[in-house]
């Protein structure tokens, strides 16, 4: 029995894409093995498991990969049928999910915040607009979907991946991401996720965070400056 589900997820601690899945496996309840990679210096499994984009996370599940946080999530759902539903059964609503969460991914919200974080003056404040038109469009447009139970499961996860640090991100950069007076939806979603028991074990800490960010913009700055 343990043969026939031997579950390994191969990420990164900072990866909000390793973290969806996290958030997915243990909203199931299975019992995974995590192994921590490198970002730079990837070990021979990545590239085992995923020799196309090399790219994590990676679930191997009884010896076969499967790649793609989105693609990882839907299969954990599909899989394990055991725990509560990750998507919903009716085919219009899962559609609105995906099509939001496909919305995310593609407008590279997330590596947009990264060049926020790592940039200043005018090339900042480009990437700050561009961050805040995107989160505009997704306020606007999840209105219709935004969850009215405590339920949780796909979309919750990558909002939750992408947007969970955004307190840390604010102290940093002293500026406002997601504003309880002109994302009041967003806000109050992110809110909810932050204080549920599945988010708070998943995620890593908001001072763990801030030093982190930190260290990252530090980092950043003081190699632009020296080009």
């Amino acid at each position: 029995m343990e043969k026939q589900n031997k579950v390994l997820l191969l990420g990164i601690w900072a990866s909000p894409y390793t973290k969806r899945v996290e958030l997915a496996l243990k909203l199931k309840g299975v019992s995974y093995e995590y192994v921590e990679e490198d970002m730079f210096n990837k070990s021979p499994l990545v590239f085992k498991y995923n020799p196309i984009h090399q790219r994590l996370p990676i679930l191997v599940h009884n010896g076969n990969p499967i790649v793609e946080s989105l693609v990882i999530i839907e299969y954990i759902d599909e899989t394990w049928k055991n725990g509560p539903p990750i998507l919903p059964a009716d085919p219009y609503k899962k559609s609105q999910l995906r099509f939001w969460a496909t919305f995310i991914h593609q407008s590279q919200l997330f590596e947009t915040m990264v060049k926020v974080l790592k940039s200043d003056g005018e090339e900042q404040e480009k990437d700050i607009n561009k961050m805040l038109e995107t989160i505009k469009v997704l306020e606007e447009g999840v209105k219709d979907i935004f969850p009215d139970d405590n339920n949780v499961g796909y979309l919750d996860f990558v909002i939750c991946s992408v947007f969970s640090f955004h307190v840390a991100m604010e102290e940093v950069l002293g500026i406002k991401m997601v504003d309880s007076e002109k994302n009041p939806l967003l806000h109050s979603w992110v809110t909810k996720l932050n204080h549920l028991a599945l988010v708070k074990e998943t995620m890593a800490p908001n001072h763990i965070l801030v030093e982190v960010l930190k260290v990252v913009r530090q980092k950043a700055l003081k190699a632009a400056s020296a080009t």
